[in-house]
């Protein structure tokens, strides 16, 4: 079973965000990939309420990015150093995972006072399970894939702060809801490494449908929901993937905005 089991970042507070945005009340929106800024998983409000003319024309100048909450990587990152765009494929053999085509963009920037910039550089590795619940290169009492390396891999963003990745939907395991692990890491000004670790989360109505499909539905019915998982419950509803279908049998494409604090 997956260990990750607590929140280690935050959101930025009330102050915080009034500090980022000039001292203006207003909602602090992930909006580079032009989604609807009323959706609370996309939204930080700070400050008191100002007029709707106020906020209009404030919104308009808010910094297009959102700080995340961080979550623990769990037991079975392994820091492969695979670079690569599309992850299904095992390295060692050539053979391809099959499932549901899913595309992730990452959009990544920094959060500074009054400025939200594109992080370009920035190390970006994705891994997550198979449609039957296994991971790659891990030693498990339910399976055992040393060496292997499917459904997993980095990628480094480009100068709009992009990194793209072609997977499969991840299936399920036993006490944890469907999710896709993330980590970046970019260097510091000052020297060292700054590195931020989360999950993406699923709706559970996409993921009944995609897991009544083979090969998913000969694992049978999943245990564990977005509201019974205790990682999500920790600040899952921030970190949700909101996706939509790529076209006839083409999967399901989705984009994620995240603004991080580099100290």
């Amino acid at each position: 079973m997956d260990s990750d089991d607590r929140l280690v970042g935050r959101l930025l507070s009330r102050r915080e965000a009034l500090v980022l945005l000039g001292g203006a009340g207003v909602a602090f929106a992930a909006a580079c990939s032009g989604k609807d800024s009323a959706s609370p998983t996309q939204t930080i409000r700070a400050g008191v309420t100002p007029s709707a003319t106020s906020t209009q024309a404030a919104a308009a100048a808010a910094p297009s990015c959102v700080v995340r909450p961080e979550l623990t990587e769990g037991p079975y990152f392994v820091d492969e150093k695979l670079e690569r765009s599309d992850i299904r494929s095992d390295p060692s053999d050539g053979s391809v995972k099959p499932g549901t085509l899913l595309a992730i963009a990452f959009n990544v920037s920094t959060v500074g006072t009054g400025e939200c910039v594109p992080l370009a550089g920035a190390s970006v590795d994705v891994w997550h399970c198979d449609a039957l619940g296994v991971y790659s290169d891990a030693q498990d009492p339910s399976f055992a894939t040393k060496g292997q390396k499917f459904l997993r891999g980095y990628q480094l963003t480009d100068s709009s702060g992009a990194a793209k990745f072609t997977t499969i939907y991840p299936g399920w395991y036993q006490g944890r809801a469907v999710h896709v692990h993330f980590k970046i890491r970019t260097p510091r000004s000052g020297g060292g490494i700054y590195e931020f670790t989360s999950q993406l989360f699923f709706d559970d109505a996409l993921s009944d449908r995609v897991f009544a499909q083979p090969p998913y539905a000969q694992k049978g019915q999943r245990t564990t929901l977005n509201s019974n998982d205790g990682i999500f419950r920790n600040g899952g509803d921030q970190l949700l993937l909101a996706v939509t279908p790529a076209g006839a049998d083409d999967g399901y494409a989705g984009a994620f905005d995240i603004g991080l604090q580099i100290a």
